[in-house]
């Protein structure tokens, strides 16, 4: 799904605060942030037509992070709901960039911004690996670079 000007439309995942996400004040704890864009990360794959269990067993490869930057900007809260918006900016040969936002739903308030480099490994070796042609051939064209 693209947008009217042609880049593609962000995945979407709303995820909802629980108290287990925060810390003593009620606010979200920051390693948690990681865990909804890991979640949102996932959900992408998945809406493109991939399990990451199926991934490993089948092809032979997993996904780890390599790299991330990250900026605190608003405290989210206990039950607050959360959007988590995923972008593909960049497709190599053996890794994916990601530009992801957590934003309050009720107003949209920035929480958190990303930058993720997620690198595809062999699963044995655990050294880079090709990503599977099926999953290149399944992002938008404007992400693909290096095949």
């Amino acid at each position: 799904m693209a947008s009217d000007a042609g880049q593609p439309l962000p995945f979407r995942l709303t995820v909802r605060v629980y108290y287990e996400d925060t810390d003593a004040g009620g606010v979200v704890y920051h390693a948690r942030y990681l865990h909804f864009m890991e979640r949102a990360r996932t959900e992408w794959l998945r809406a493109l037509g991939f399990e990451q269990d199926r991934l490993r067993a089948e092809q032979g490869v997993l996904f780890a992070v390599r790299r991330m930057e990250l900026a605190f900007l608003f405290p989210a809260r206990f039950n607050d709901l959360l959007v988590v918006e995923s972008s593909l900016t960049h497709a190599g040969r053996a890794s994916l960039d990601f530009a992801q936002r957590v934003q309050r739903a009720a107003d949209a308030k920035r929480c958190c911004e990303a930058t993720v480099n997620i690198a595809c490994l062999d699963a044995l070796a655990l050294r880079p690996a090709r990503i599977p042609e099926a999953i290149m051939t399944a992002l938008p064209p404007e992400t693909r670079h290096g095949r």
